[in-house]
């Protein structure tokens, strides 16, 4: 999905501190000159520190010295060019999550860690859905954290969407069936639920996630129809072992990069997608509940040199 105007706009805002750091010094290594092997070495060390990862680096370098050498290219600014269309090429193609239109009811989990705004980015998600015509619920599947409720009940006011809550330490699964329930009664077409986010080393948590999809399989055969991840951009290489857990236990469809802009390192969004395969789907470009955006990896290429 392309990004015109404001919304592009805010993205290229975000990355503001990631292209002041690591990928504006990278832009720079490519200004004037032959390409030399001392400008390769640099620009590992540089996507590296940029937390794109070892791995995907080595093999986005590596595709780069082909093409340069497969296309005589001898100047830096052509390497730079190529460099753009390679990492565009690492992400896979994004579409934004597949859900059945009104009046059937679409459900979308949302899992991640405490702390990496999830509870923010479901309110983000309400926002941006309820533009698109869709009458969003609610449901507070996080029963194990203190103030988790009330969390998703301010967000709920802020923008209008009921939330389907049980009490403190209550069984997730059966908030998530009471809350298809009532969508069903009232009319909502969009439920969107919130679950637990203990550490990802915990094997409970993830037994737990796996209960609340069986909870939704047998109320809605096809449900949930996406299972977003939120990551903290901040978090570097950290979040693809999050990634890698929670893949494992709840069959994640794509990714929802939040606080783009508190980080000077935008590299790991790179690292997702080359190692796991998972879509990009919507990235957090502020803290304003409009601070959300499909994610569009021609767009975010571009802004990170910008």
């Amino acid at each position: 999905m392309r990004l015109f105007g404001e919304s592009l706009k805010k993205l290229e805002d975000s990355l503001t501190r990631t292209r002041q750091s690591f990928f504006g010094r990278i832009g720079s290594l490519f200004g004037t000159g032959e390409v030399t092997d001392a400008l390769w070495d640099e620009l590992e060390e540089l996507l590296i520190r940029a937390d794109v990862g070892v791995n995907t680096t080595l093999e986005l370098v590596q595709q780069v010295r082909e093409r340069v050498r497969r296309e005589r290219v001898r100047e830096a600014a052509g390497v730079l060019a190529i460099l753009k269309e390679e990492m565009v090429r690492a992400f896979p193609p994004t579409e934004l999550p597949v859900l059945p239109a009104a009046p059937d009811l679409a459900l979308m989990l949302v899992v991640g860690v405490n702390g990496v705004g999830k509870t923010t980015s479901i309110a983000k998600l309400g926002r941006f859905y309820q533009q698109q015509g869709r009458r969003v619920a609610l449901a507070a599947g996080d029963t194990f954290r203190a103030a988790a409720i009330e969390q998703l009940q301010v967000w709920g006011q802020r923008i209008g969407a009921p939330v389907i809550a049980g009490q403190p330490g209550s069984d997730p699964g059966a908030v998530v069936f009471d809350a298809i329930a009532a969508c069903r009664s009232r009319g909502q077409d969009l439920l969107i639920v919130d679950t637990a986010g203990r550490l990802h080393t915990k094997f409970n948590l993830m037994e737990e996630l796996k209960k609340i999809r069986r909870v939704v399989q047998k109320q809605i055969p096809a449900g949930p129809h996406a299972t977003l991840l939120v990551i903290d951009a901040t978090t570097g290489q950290n979040a693809l072992a999050q990634a890698e857990h929670f893949t494992k236990a709840v069959d994640v469809t794509g990714v929802v990069l939040a606080k783009l802009d508190g980080t000077a390192k935008g590299g790991m969004a790179f690292a997702i997608a080359r190692e796991l395969g998972l879509p990009i789907q919507f990235v957090g470009t502020g803290e304003t509940l409009d601070d959300l955006a499909p994610f569009d990896a021609a767009a975010f290429v571009e802004a990170l040199f910008a």
